[in-house]
């Protein structure tokens, strides 16, 4: 069932949580690298979660890592790793903590060739689903195919966040995604 049919079929105050993810957010572009890299943080962090979960821990995330800015969280340290293991506002796992701080260091390095995570993207574009997981596996920490598939989908580098019929797909569109800007890439 696509994301768009689930969010028909919840309620209340869950129901809300999600549209308001699936109307505003997912699938549309994304131009900046600290929201970039804080949707591929999240990405990581609802590994073996819900993603209902990480909505509502979402907020903690942008506290307890800067606002995602890459530069101070590829300069994280010792105490900043204990800091994150001990805050409940967000997902408490060594191994993703380790993930976000490494991976924020590898978007500093791409940067030095690209200028920007996004223009990373944009270089390696368009690949295949199956391509991506390889590229980010080589590239980055903790990313497998679920991770990069989804964070392709929500950042409009892969089609199929929205199904055509869903009222926010033409939105998405006017948003001009990546991946609708170039010949369709099987995936």
């Amino acid at each position: 069932m696509s994301y768009c049919r689930a969010i028909e079929s919840m309620e209340g105050e869950r129901k809300a949580l999600h549209k308001a993810y699936h109307d505003r957010l997912y699938g549309f572009p994304i131009h900046d690298d600290a929201e970039l890299f804080g949707r591929l943080l999240l990405e990581i962090n609802q590994a073996g979660l819900s993603w209902e979960t990480i909505l509502k821990k979402e907020a903690g995330f942008r506290s307890a890592y800067h606002d995602f800015d890459v530069e101070k969280i590829a300069a994280y340290r010792e105490a900043d790793r204990r800091r994150l293991m001990a805050d409940a506002r967000i997902i408490r796992n060594k191994l993703k903590i380790n993930a976000a701080i490494e991976n924020a260091k590898t978007i500093l390095r791409l940067r030095r060739d690209h200028a920007s995570f996004e223009a990373w993207l944009e270089a390696h574009h368009p690949r295949s689903k199956d391509e991506w997981v390889k590229l980010f596996k080589q590239t980055f920490r903790f990313t497998g195919g679920e991770i990069v598939g989804e964070f392709l989908l929500s950042t409009g580098f892969l089609e199929g966040a929205h199904s055509p019929d869903c009222a926010v797909y033409k939105r998405v569109l006017k948003a001009k995604p990546r991946w609708h800007d170039t010949s369709l890439v099987d995936v």
